[in-house]
Formats: structure tokens, sequence, C-alpha cells
């Protein structure tokens, strides 16, 4: 099989990686649970990723939580950042990871909710944001490139009008991070991403990591292996959003991910990714059946979503699963970014990582011209 779907988890994973997990589970038991000799080198190892991974997104390691996935990780940024009410803005194009909590609290009453439209234009993209700013808006939550079509935000914009506004920027980076370089220093007050997509950690893996300028209330509290004598939870980052055993393997993966990525380059990786998508954009463009959900104004990671005429996009993708190849097809859990592209059924969706080919490419798309041919 063929494998195209990055975008929902990487694979295969560099061999550092799996290398670091097999060490994790030989060598490690939990961190900040005792004293003895495998407790301490346990938290050690935890530490340096900590640190490690602060750097890579510039942050202080104390600012940095780890989490079971960027889901999660969305759901204590604005669950949190919200529990006491207020208005929140989220994007057109937001995964249901972060507009599912954001319509919940909406429906229960306990904060006031508005979508603002992406464009294929920065300038109103921005506008349309700044519009729906009002006295009691407390946050924005941003994803930093849509997972259905790869298109961009102008997130460094849009958190320049939240730090004109004393506005929090909840960015999600899930498909971002590890493709193209993101920094808090873009003006990000609190990151959210995946350790399984583009950092090539393994699954049950995510960040979330603050400025630390805003509190972040916890909505889990429970062991933190610190302050146990008392009943209440820590207040201070990262213990107060760490309830109970951190995933040891899993934090060893992503920091062997990061590594990965700093020692082949990013932009070389983006290079890589992004020309494997113009070799497929530029093979299927030819056929006027397919639909390619690009536009030349917008700038996009490397992810190509596209349909053939009218057929499901589930039935397309298990045809080419027939065929060995494999792509996601569907909502990919983004009903806002459909609804906005009005794809009822979804589309299929390419995603490559550094180690898709070339030639596995150009078989892609004479497969999907094969299918327009006989569907």
């Amino acid at each position: 099989m063929i494998y195209f779907d990055n975008a929902a988890t990487t694979y295969p994973k560099p061999e550092s990686v799996k290398k670091a997990v097999m060490s994790a589970v030989a060598n490690y038991g939990s961190s900040g649970r005792g004293g003895h000799p495998i407790a301490s080198r346990t938290s050690a190892a935890v530490y340096s990723a900590r640190e490690r991974i602060a750097d890579f997104f510039g942050a202080e390691p104390e600012n940095v939580v780890f989490t079971y996935n960027c889901t999660h990780a969305l759901n204590l940024a604005i669950q949190g950042i919200m529990c006491k009410g207020g208005h929140l803005i989220i994007s057109s194009l937001e995964h249901n990871s972060a507009a599912r909590p954001a319509v919940r609290m909406a429906e229960s009453g306990k904060i006031r909710l508005s979508a603002a439209q992406v464009y294929n234009d920065v300038n109103r993209t921005v506008e349309s944001f700044r519009k729906h700013i009002k006295k009691d808006t407390k946050a924005i939550v941003c994803t930093i490139a849509s997972n259905v079509t790869g298109q961009i935000l102008p997130y460094r914009e849009i958190a320049e009008l939240c730090r004109k506004h004393g506005i929090v920027l909840i960015a999600d980076g899930a498909q971002a991070c590890g493709i193209i370089d993101v920094k808090l220093t873009d003006g990000i007050n609190i990151l959210c991403t995946a350790g399984h997509k583009g950092l090539y950690g393994i699954t049950g893996t995510g960040l979330l990591i603050s400025d630390g300028k805003y509190d972040i209330p916890p909505i889990i509290q429970g062991g933190t292996g610190s302050s146990s004598q008392s009943l209440s939870q820590p207040v201070l980052l990262p213990e107060s959003l760490e309830s109970g055993t951190v995933g040891t393997a899993g934090i060893m993966s992503m920091k062997a991910g990061v590594e990965f990525i700093e020692k082949l380059g990013i932009k070389r990786i983006f290079s890589h990714e992004e020309r494997l998508c113009r070799i497929l954009i530029n093979n299927l463009e030819r056929d006027r059946r397919i639909k390619i959900y690009r536009n030349k104004n917008s700038e996009y990671v490397p992810i190509v979503s596209f349909n053939i005429g009218n057929i499901p996009s589930e039935r397309v993708a298990a045809e080419l699963a027939e065929n060995g190849f494999c792509l996601r097809a569907g909502l990919h859990c983004a009903a806002l970014a459909h609804a906005q592209l009005g794809t009822d059924t979804g589309t299929i969706r390419f995603a490559p990582s550094v180690f898709s080919k070339e030639d596995d490419v150009i078989s892609l798309a004479s497969a999907v011209h094969r299918q327009c041919k006989n569907l």
C-alpha cells in the first residue's frame, strides 16, 4: 500500500522515532513519581524533551504541556480560557476539535460564539475577524492551516489584531507544525498541536504550548506528582494541566520527531512535500471532471483535496485503496470547512510526507485518471 494520508497521521515514522519509543519502554518508568533511580532518570528525560520542544517553538519549558492529542489541547485551551463566559470567535474552517467544544459552550449558555469567514484574500479574512470583535470578546480560535484544503490562514495578522484588542489567540497547529516554521513569537498566545502528524511522533500525543500571559484553569483535576499534600490542583504550568501520569514513550517520540525535523530542515521538508502536491495537481488538471480545491490567491501546506465530478468521495477513495493507494475521503471532521466549500459529500485528500516518492504520486495520478474513465 502507498500511503498518502499523512494529514491524519504520518506513516512511516523515522527510524529515530521508533528507537526512541523502544528505548522509553525498556528504560523508563513514571515521571515525577518517586525519587528512586528509574523515576529520576524518567523525570530527567521528560524534562529534556520539554526543553527541546520548547526551543523548537520559541517557548519556555514550563509552558509546554503534554496532552493526548491536539483535540485534548484545544479543549483544555478553549474551555479553560472561556470558563467564566464571554464572547469567542472561531474561523469558518475550524476542525471539529475546536468547533465542537465552542458550540457546546455556546449551546449551554456559557459563552457567545461567532464564526469569521475565511476568504482567499488576507485583508478580507482579517477584516472578517475584526468585524466580529465585541467588548467582551475573550479569545479567537484560528487554525493555522485547514485540514481539508491546506489553506494557510493569515495567523500572524490575526495575532496582531488580537494583540491590539487584548484578545487571546488560540492557534490550532495540527496541520502546520513540523511543516512550516511556527513560533510563539508569531503572536500566538496558546498553540495546540498534534504530536503524531508533522512532528512524526506516535499516536496519542499532543501539545499545548502557552506564552504564559494568560491563566488556563484546568478542566481535569487529579494526581500531578507535585503538591500531593493539597487537595487542590496546582496552579502553575505544566502541572496544572497535566493530571495523571504522562505518556513517556509518546513524549520521547515527539522529541525524536522534532530532532528529525531540525536535522533535515523544515524548509526542505515543505519543499519536498509541496513539490509532490504540484506534480499531482499538474497531472490531475488535465481532466476537467476533476475539481481541485486550491485557489491561486492563497497559500497552502502540502495538502490537495479533490473530487471527480459528483461521485461520492468515499467511493473514489475505496477504489483507490483497491489499487493500493491510501487517501482519506469524507468530511475530515471539519463540517464548517465543507459547508464553506459546498462539498456535502466531502473530498478526497492527498497528503504526502517527507518519505513520499515522486513515482508513487505519478502512479496515483494515473489511477485517478483511470477512475475518471471507469466511473
